[in-house]
């Protein structure tokens, strides 16, 4: 599946810990700060469905807010024994002091189109 960078936001606007979500292309896209690193992944929690966004950023992981299941924001995988599928990861670069997400050319597919308006990141 191809992918394309899409401009986010600038990088000074994302603080460490900090967390935004986004609509890119279509795809619901969770953009945080962690470990001085900027991560993408899916806006949509494996488990339920719901967003991740306003879930808790800490030690380079996403904590979803509605059932408290623990993703890692560079491999998506969920953490403990809770057993939940893994979260798509989206790679990121910063270009001229913007952070730019690679999503999916093709339009995401029921289980990966945004759930409902993003919450404020």
């Amino acid at each position: 599946m191809d992918a394309t960078f899409h401009d986010a936001l600038a990088d000074a606007d994302l603080a460490e810990g900090q967390a935004r979500a986004l609509i890119l292309n279509g795809w619901p896209v969770l953009l945080c700060r962690t470990n001085g690193a900027a991560r993408a992944v899916i806006n949509r929690c494996t488990h339920a469905d719901s967003q991740l966004s306003g879930g808790r950023i800490r030690r380079g992981s996403v904590i979803c807010p509605d059932h408290g299941a623990i993703f890692n924001l560079e491999t998506g995988v969920c953490a403990g024994a809770a057993g939940y599928g893994p979260l798509k990861v989206f790679a990121t670069r910063v270009m001229d002091g913007r952070i730019a997400v690679a999503v999916p050319d093709t339009a995401p597919g029921p289980g990966q189109s945004p759930v409902r308006t993003p919450r404020p990141g």
